[in-house]
């Protein structure tokens, strides 16, 4: 008997894949780069796509993965303004806060970038000229909304409102997550500023917009024949086509924003692409900053198999709108094969927040004591594949207790101490019999499967037959009794036997469960003494008779009643409902205010008042110009002014001094016939200023509320209860060294 018991008819002659000859180009939507994943984000995009882009290595495969942080669009403009910090100093914190729950996970991205190199803006603003100069862009007007109380226009995720297909009432200015119509913020029913929550008005402004209606004759050819070469879900073409039905229709590429990727026409400078059009091409820019043969994996579409992973709400952008941008280049790119998607990933009876603390995200995963794979194992086999599914404690529980440690874990410990016990750790010599040869034959059958399904990108179905063929193992280890048959002289070889083909298939659910748990995968190999093995060792008799496997080790804790009960208490968001239930008028001390820098663009005397100046102030590229008027004049000129970046009350209530409207205060320090300015050197007009956990009001105040805040200067700088105001990581400056409360 050789040790490759089924000879020419093992598992790796029976599976042929249409992928051998391919490389295999994967990438999971690229988060956004301004929070923190929680559960549902990590099994939506880049868990799933992790475990075929080990399944493809383990298969011998050329592959590469590609992700990466979305560093540009309104989501980050606004959680910049909610801390305090430049978007860019947004990016960089959350980049590394992803990097790292990824890195915990075990996610083995070949490449995980970043969408604000220059790489990034060389290659979109190239694919942008090729697509203008062959026609694919046009200009017209859209209807956008204004919010007066803000003085700025509002890009579409600072709209809110009802859905206009649904009715859903939290529908944003882009998209509506419950329906998935994307959207124009215009369209929106009641749309309210996300900022200040007051109704917007209409305003008209020239933007640029992707023609797809004229790219739609070839976009249906080219979709109809890829949804059946790369077996596209019957959900992903029915939401295709029914876009297609309805006619596609322009969509708008430009965004007046300050964070993006400039746009390289005249009339166009002060505009940014919109993240949509901008962030798909990331994944080619993140190939090509980490990769100079990045040609050989996006331009080489006869050679190449590009698998794309993603929740539900991205369908559209990567089956019509990303690949209508590279058919519109002309160029040779390598186009969509297959698509992935998957449902929404609940928790318990609501949704995750972070802000309520209910659910678990990637650093709570990280904390917990708990190891990452027992996460991967309940994400991937309670996958959200047709519908939406919910983590549940109890059922995570259930599933680590009974399935990870009471199937697979069973298996694998029970053999390797059986072999410690009774034959010194080494692997006895076998003599197959009838039963034997047909539990190798069950063996291969799940095997070829398995393998058959990873290939088809079924990922939870897998799973589960990696957990019933563990179970297979297990009945089988029951019905040899090699407990009783070691102990008699006549059936000891039955023993010997069962435990020779009980060892080599632990090897080979290290194999199979590698892809999805690759550090218990690990501790397999290790416990057998053996090199990780891949793919083209499943069906192999390879381990040996001799061969020293290593000590038992238990591969998963249990997870007791009492801790699962703390931990449903701790992210049941329990503890912050009264902390949620405040209002905004509960505000008190620094959190009543909006501090801003605002650069004096110009100054000029008051004409109705000897110690006033008025000063004309920028506030950021997106916000109009305001009027202050202040009693500065005295001790500083106005070329001393020009172009002096000041700290500005934002929010307080506009009034009328000696005719002149004032919008706002400047913030300075006067003491014995001394003043200076609140002031800062590096910090960009419109950053917020605020101190540790405190965030921006967008409420007016009054004077005299404004006057219970404790703002005083000291040794030189700005103090709010003790703590120094900072603009972004800047601290702020008090001229002249005055020291006392700020006015």
């Amino acid at each position: 008997m050789t040790k490759n018991f089924f000879c020419k008819k093992h598992i790796n002659n029976l599976i042929i894949c249409s992928c051998a000859m391919k490389k295999i180009l994967i990438t999971s939507a690229l988060p956004y780069v301004n929070n923190v994943p929680h559960l549902g984000n990590i099994i939506g995009c880049v868990l799933s796509a992790d475990v075929f882009a080990r399944y493809c290595r383990s298969r011998g495969w050329s592959v590469r993965y590609v992700c990466g942080a979305d560093e540009h669009g309104t989501t980050t403009e606004a959680r910049a303004l909610e801390e305090g910090i430049t978007p860019r100093q947004v990016c960089d914190k959350y980049y590394k806060v992803h990097k790292e729950i990824y890195d915990w996970f075990g996610i083995s991205f070949d490449v995980f970038g970043r969408t604000s190199t220059e790489t990034h803006k060389k290659i979109t603003q190239e694919i942008f000229l090729k697509l203008y100069n062959n026609g694919f862009i046009v200009e017209d007007f859209l209807e956008e909304l204004y919010c007066e109380k803000c003085k700025k226009s509002l890009a579409d995720r600072f709209v809110e409102g009802t859905c206009p297909y649904c009715g859903f009432d939290n529908a944003r200015g882009d998209q509506c997550d419950k329906c998935g119509h994307l959207l124009n913020a215009v369209e929106l029913r009641k749309p309210r500023c996300k900022v200040c929550g007051s109704i917007p008005t209409r305003k008209s402004t020239k933007h640029l917009f992707l023609d797809l209606e004229k790219l739609q004759p070839e976009l249906e050819k080219w979709i109809k024949q890829r949804s059946k070469e790369g077996f596209w879900s019957e959900n992903t073409i029915t939401y295709t086509n029914a876009w297609l039905r309805e006619g596609l229709k322009k969509r708008c590429i430009s965004r007046k924003l300050r964070w993006g990727i400039p746009i390289p026409l005249k009339g166009y400078e002060d505009m940014v692409f919109y993240v949509w059009f901008d962030a798909p091409i990331g994944y080619i820019s993140i190939t090509a900053h980490k990769f100079s043969d990045w040609k050989d994996w996006w331009k080489n579409p006869e050679h190449v198999h590009l698998y794309q992973f993603m929740g539900k709400d991205n369908v559209p952008f990567h089956t019509i709108i990303f690949p209508g941008t590279l058919l519109g280049t002309r160029e040779k790119y390598t186009l969509l094969y297959h698509i992935n998607t998957t449902e929404y990933l609940n928790y318990e009876e609501g949704k995750f927040s972070k802000s309520r603390n209910t659910g678990v995200f990637g650093d709570d995963a990280m904390q917990l004591g708990l190891p990452p794979d027992s996460f991967r194992y309940y994400l991937l086999i309670n996958r959200p594949e047709k519908a939406d599914t919910v983590f549940s404690w109890d059922d995570f529980q259930d599933k680590l207790n009974h399935e990870l440690i009471g199937t697979l874990g069973n298996l694998v410990n029970r053999t390797i101490v059986f072999l410690n016990k009774y034959y010194d750790s080494r692997v006895p010599d076998y003599n197959l019999g009838e039963d034997d040869k047909e539990f190798l034959y069950v063996i291969r059958d799940h095997e070829n499967k398995i393998t058959d399904l990873l290939s088809k990108v079924k990922l939870k179905e897998a799973l589960k037959e990696i957990l019933a063929l563990c179970a297979k193992g297990n009945k089988f280890f029951q019905g040899a009794e090699p407990w009783k048959n070691i102990k008699d002289e006549k059936n000891k070889e039955k023993a010997d036997t069962a435990l020779y083909i009980l060892t080599n298939l632990v090897k080979d659910i290290g194999i199979l469960c590698e892809p999805y748990l690759p550090f218990t995968a690990e501790k397999i190999f290790k416990q057998l003494s053996i090199k990780p093995r891949k793919w083209d060792d499943l069906g192999v008799l390879s381990i040996e008779k001799g061969h020293v496997v290593g000590r038992a080790e238990v591969l998963f804790n249990k997870l007791v009643e009492e801790e699962k009960n703390k931990l449903k208490e701790q992210f049941s968001g329990k503890k912050r409902e009264e902390e949620a239930g405040r209002t905004e008028k509960e505000k008190k001390g620094f959190n009543l205010l909006n501090l801003r820098v605002a650069r004096i663009k110009e100054v000029r005397d008051h004409p109705r008042a000897d110690k006033l100046v008025v000063l004309k102030l920028d506030l950021g590229r997106d916000e109009e110009e305001r009027q202050i008027v202040a009693g500065i004049k005295e001790w500083y000129s106005q070329d001393e002014l020009k172009n002096k970046k000041i700290i500005v009350v934002t929010n307080l209530q506009p009034a009328v001094i000696r005719g002149e409207k004032s919008e706002g205060m400047l913030l300075a320090c006067e003491k014995a016939g001394k003043l200076g300015l609140l002031t800062v050197n590096k910090a960009e007009p419109g950053t917020q200023v605020l101190i540790r956990g405190a965030k921006p009001n967008n409420e007016v105040i009054t004077i005299d509320e404004f006057r219970t805040v404790d703002l005083r200067a000291k040794k030189s700088k700005a103090y709010s209860d003790d703590q120094v105001l900072r603009a972004g990581d800047e601290e702020v400056i008090v001229e002249k060294s005055v020291e006392g409360k700020l006015r």
